[in-house]
Parts: C-alpha cells; sequence; structure tokens
C-alpha cells in the first residue's frame, strides 16, 4: 500500500480526489517504473534541483526588483497551487454528511502526502477544526526556516482552490512549529473561519515585507 492511501477514519475511504498530473504519473508506472530499472529516489534529487531553483529565483528577483520581483513570484506560485488543487477537487462530489474539517483535513492529506510528497499524521479536533505533523518532508534538510515562506505562496492558491472547488469557504492554516526551525516534526492547526479571515493571507504578506526589509537592512 502506497504512504498516501490509508488513514484510519472510515470517511477517508468516502472521499474522492484526483491523482494531479495524470498524464505523466500514468507513464511514470507504467513505461519507466514497471519496465525499467529507473531508481524512483533520484525523483526526490531532481525535485530538490527544482525546490531550490525556485527560491533562488524568488531571492534573485527579491533582490533585483523589490516588491514588484516578489509579487511575480508569488502570484506564480500560487497559481501553480490552484491549478494542482484543481485537478485534485475537479469533477469530485463532497459525501453526504461529511463536516467540513474532515473534507478539509482529507483535501489536505493529499496535498501533504501526494503533492508534497511528505509523510504525514493528520488529525481531525472537532467540527470545525483538523491539524496534522508532518513527519518527514522532502526540503527538510535543504530549507532554512525563512524559505519554507515558498510553500506558502503555493498554499495561497489551494485554500482559493479549495473553496471554489470544494465548496468551503475560510479555510485557514497556521504554521506552529517547523523542522528547518528545529522541531522535530512541522506541526500545522486548521480550521474552518469566517468568509472574510484572512490569516493565512495576511501572515504570508508580513513575512514578504520581512523578507524585503532583510534585503534592504544588507544594502
Amino acid at each position: 500500500m502506497a504512504h498516501w492511501e490509508h488513514r484510519e477514519e472510515a470517511g477517508w475511504q468516502r472521499f474522492q480526489f484526483n491523482q494531479p498530473f495524470a498524464k505523466g504519473l500514468r507513464r511514470l508506472r507504467e513505461d519507466v517504473l514497471a519496465k525499467t530499472d529507473f531508481d524512483p529516489a533520484t525523483l526526490w534529487q531532481w525535485g530538490t534541483m527544482q525546490a531550490m531553483a525556485v527560491l533562488e529565483i524568488l531571492k534573485n528577483c527579491e533582490e533585483q526588483f523589490g516588491e514588484a520581483g516578489q509579487k511575480v513570484v508569488m502570484e506564480s506560485l500560487r497559481k501553480i497551487g490552484y491549478d494542482t488543487a484543481r485537478q485534485i477537487l475537479e469533477g469530485t462530489t463532497r459525501p453526504e454528511g461529511m463536516s467540513d474539517a474532515e473534507y478539509m483535513s482529507y483535501f489536505v492529506t493529499t496535498v501533504n502526502r501526494i503533492m508534497y510528497a511528505s509523510l504525514e499524521d493528520p488529525k481531525i479536533d472537532g467540527e470545525e477544526g483538523a491539524s496534522f505533523h508532518i513527519l518527514w518532508c522532502p526540503h527538510q534538510d535543504h530549507y532554512q526556516a525563512f524559505d519554507c515562506r515558498v510553500q506558502r505562496y503555493i498554499v495561497v492558491g489551494l485554500i482559493d482552490a479549495f473553496k471554489e472547488f470544494g465548496g468551503v469557504e475560510g479555510m485557514q492554516v497556521q504554521f506552529d512549529y517547523t523542522i528547518p526551525a528545529g522541531a522535530e516534526t512541522c506541526h500545522f492547526s486548521m480550521w474552518i473561519g469566517s468568509p472574510d479571515d484572512t490569516k493565512w493571507n495576511d501572515d504570508t504578506a508580513a513575512i514578504g515585507r520581512k523578507a524585503l526589509q532583510r534585503i534592504a537592512d544588507r544594502q
């Protein structure tokens, strides 16, 4: 059984989702992994190179173009997050009787385990809240704590898509602590708040301003 296939809750078996980037995934499984000696661990090395490249692009655009450069990269990452979450949810139906917290938690499991290729320990904390530990993240040995803001920009798009294709407004997330900052796991809390709640976006914008201030201080 693949790491993303199992959760203890019965509702997980009723949750509907699509595999994102299905065409390439099918080719990888059927034509490469099944028929060649390709080592899938090299995908981690390739992915790490891509992740570090995105981070370097963000830093260089901030350095060269300031806030305008930062916004270009942020919006690009938001679009990718939105489109990937759209692929996961588009055409699916929310199971009858599934709470907002359950639905959010199961959606985020597909994000954590498939999109982010991470090992996760999720928990549904009630009708309106959920949380999870990331036990292993592909970035943890090469990202610094502040570098995780790249993922924040992607999550802005994920939340937008969850609202549009999942039909749930008010999804909010917060970092509680992270592996790159020295913790044993990354821990996130999630809840369904007011549709007007902008905490994630506000915190993300504040971190963006901090990045620009760091550049100004160096200069």
